[in-house]
């Protein structure tokens, strides 16, 4: 008679932070590279915008709308999209949001018309639909919440990585590739940035792992540690149930402080390059240049940020200050928009502040549910997200052609982040989630 094999012994806690440790090297700098095409994807219109209105005819209205409606596909089809990586796995998910979203971002080339603009934009967000919430409820399946902030942090990290390279490439595209072969810059700038993202997606699929027990480059030991970890979380969570993630007061109200710093975060991605060329600024490469060094900043401070969270087991005053002090930044650069040294700094400090809040920000979700019910409610709250950035750009767009300029935009986008980190201050510490000692 087969009697079942007994149980892998307990991992001491440096054997556990070592498979941690593994881990991290194994899926996080995929993770990275695909963030860090998809938000260059997301948001290589506002680059391309400097030669594309002139080039097509297009009102700052038109690309305001057009850099928007990305939000609406990416609305109406996140959720489902979420449900379906948790029910399919993130390998085959996410392998095939990538390798739509990078044809249709390459198609961007052959837009003449604002129809056929506003079509590949909204294709594009509903391509897209889903990965980032996917990946942070991925991270959940992995790395327990006080190991969680870090990971988030350096996944998030790709955002302004993005920026920085993404603003140096699309400056040297359109300067040095403007009318090479008949296209124009910005068209080469759409499909050289555009193509990457089917590589990945093909590399996703072949290196991803869906869950811990399928992790051969662990131990059985490591496997058993970890996934005891994850477990232990879970039976501490409110919820689990897929409705639960959609109906829970603390997912709205989070989703209400999304909705704030996401429209801030976006309002800086899709208008920076216009502001620093309203500043005087007229080379393309400079203004990639000037626009990479907010974002330069910003990887340092996010991490040392969700470092000091993750420390601190502490959330919300992390996320507060960074918003406050965000909002501080950006009204003070755009008090001086006309002194380029001045509302540079101001530009650096509030753009690394505001992003430096989102790896923190997303240390509080997934703390209240697990299951289906994170997946829902994570994706609830991105939705909201996209909300604030399509809101955010028609806004912009509309103020910025009334008033000739974007002071009037920047000062909404500091009240909106004041707000938000105000509101952080209203979540509940989520059960002291971070205290649990699940390691």
């Amino acid at each position: 008679m087969n009697r079942p094999s007994p149980p892998p012994a307990a991992l001491d806690d440096a054997a556990l932070h070592s498979a941690y440790r593994k881990t991290a090297w194994r899926i996080i700098p995929l993770l990275i590279l695909c963030y860090l095409v998809a938000y260059l994807d997301r948001v290589n219109v506002g680059f391309a915008k400097l030669q594309m209105l002139d080039d097509l005819k297009f009102s700052e209205a038109v690309y305001g709308l057009g850099a928007g409606i990305f939000f609406v596909g990416y609305l109406l089809f996140e959720i489902p999209s979420n449900v379906a990586l948790h029910r399919f796995g993130a390998r085959r998910w996410i392998a095939r949001i990538m390798v739509t979203w990078g044809l249709l971002s390459a198609a961007m080339m052959f837009i003449q018309t604002p129809l056929t603009f506003y079509v590949l934009r909204l294709l594009i967000g509903i391509a897209e639909a889903g990965f980032f919430p996917g990946i942070i409820f991925y991270l959940t399946t992995w790395f327990p919440s006080q190991r969680r902030g870090v990971m988030t942090a350096l996944f998030i990290m790709a955002l302004p990585i993005s920026s920085l390279f993404g603003s140096l490439i699309s400056g040297l595209i359109l300067q040095h590739l403007n009318g090479v072969s008949g296209y124009a810059g910005w068209q080469w700038l759409f499909v050289i940035e555009g193509l990457p993202a089917v590589a990945l997606g093909a590399a996703v699929f072949f290196l991803l792992r869906d869950r811990i027990a399928d992790a051969h480059w662990l131990t059985p030991q490591e496997r058993h540690g970890m996934q005891a970890a994850i477990d232990r979380e879970a039976a501490h969570k409110q919820s689990h149930r897929l409705r639960d993630g959609l109906l829970n007061p603390q997912i709205w109200l989070l989703g209400a402080v999304y909705f704030c710093l996401v429209l801030g975060q976006y309002v800086i991605s899709f208008w920076l390059p216009t502001i620093i060329r309203n500043s005087g600024v007229q080379q393309p490469w400079a203004i990639g240049v000037l626009t990479a060094l907010p974002y330069a900043a910003a990887a340092v401070t996010m991490v040392l940020v969700g470092r000091s969270s993750d420390r601190h087991g502490e959330y919300r005053w992390h996320l507060a200050v960074c918003a406050g002090i965000g909002a501080l930044g950006v009204a003070f650069g755009t008090f001086f928009g006309d002194n380029l040294v001045l509302a540079m700094f101001g530009l650096i400090i509030g753009t690394a502040a505001m992003i430096s809040s989102l790896p923190v920000f997303w240390g509080l979700p997934t703390a209240v549910v697990g299951g289906a019910a994170a997946a829902a409610g994570v994706a609830l709250i991105n939705t909201l997200g996209n909300v604030a950035g399509f809101f955010s750009t028609i806004v912009v767009g509309w103020l910025t052609q009334v008033t000739g300029n974007t002071q009037a935009a920047m000062y909404f986008m500091a009240a909106i982040l004041l707000i938000g980190g105000a509101l952080g201050l209203m979540v509940n510490h989520m059960r002291k989630a971070a205290r649990l000692q699940t390691a």
